[in-house]
């Protein structure tokens, strides 16, 4: 074969090759932005990062005689017509020390609505030792038309706050939570109206 024959041959293999070059990095790009705010997430649970509060499923068995001021932030996104509130503005437990507080939710549309609580911790230094033991945040929530519901968060700050050179000056934390609303089930078609009757021309 003739050097101008394989020339086109070469080139197309090396056209091949760049387009599977290119089709593997945009199929791996979008796999890692698939997976990147999962792991965030998983990353700022593991270690407070940006306020994220840790889940615990017992109650600490160390208490200081130093306390916490401990204040509380309630927000609606748009979308969801309820009145969100916490009962107490703020507490002043000692760290280590578990405590329940309370918030009220109240639908004020004509429909049932239901909501997600996102939250966080600020200072964000704070996220890794404020531990919940119960929260209504876990779960979503179901509120329907003018229905009022007190939900309560269980929670504790771990002693080691004390200990670590970033967190060690803290002695005011805020937990600040923002209801979105979240879409239900979607109903099932009803066939009550039986099937629609075609009329056969003679």
């Amino acid at each position: 074969m003739s050097e101008s024959a394989k020339a086109p041959a070469k080139q197309g293999r090396n056209n091949g090759a760049v387009v599977f070059m290119c089709l593997s990095f945009v199929v791996g790009m979008g796999a890692m932005s698939f997976a990147a705010v999962p792991l965030y997430r998983m990353f700022c649970q593991v270690t407070g990062y940006n306020g994220t509060t840790q889940r615990v499923d017992q109650a600490s068995s160390v208490i200081l005689d130093r306390t916490m001021r401990v204040t509380f932030d309630a927000n609606v996104a748009p979308g969801l017509f309820w009145n969100f509130k916490p009962v107490q503005r703020e507490v002043n437990p000692r760290i280590g020390e578990t405590i329940q507080v309370n918030f009220v939710a109240e639908n004020r549309s004509n429909e049932t609505q239901r909501g997600q609580a996102v939250f966080n911790v600020t200072p964000g230094e704070a996220g890794a030792y404020f531990n919940k033991v119960q929260c209504f945040c876990f779960n979503e929530t179901d509120l329907k038309p003018g229905e009022r519901l007190e939900m309560p968060v269980v929670f504790y700050i771990d002693p080691d706050i004390t200990k670590a050179v970033e967190s060690k000056d803290i002695h005011t934390v805020t937990l600040s939570y923002t209801f979105y609303p979240k879409e239900g089930p979607k109903p099932v078609a009803s066939n009550a109206g039986g099937a629609a009757k075609v009329e056969k021309k003679l």
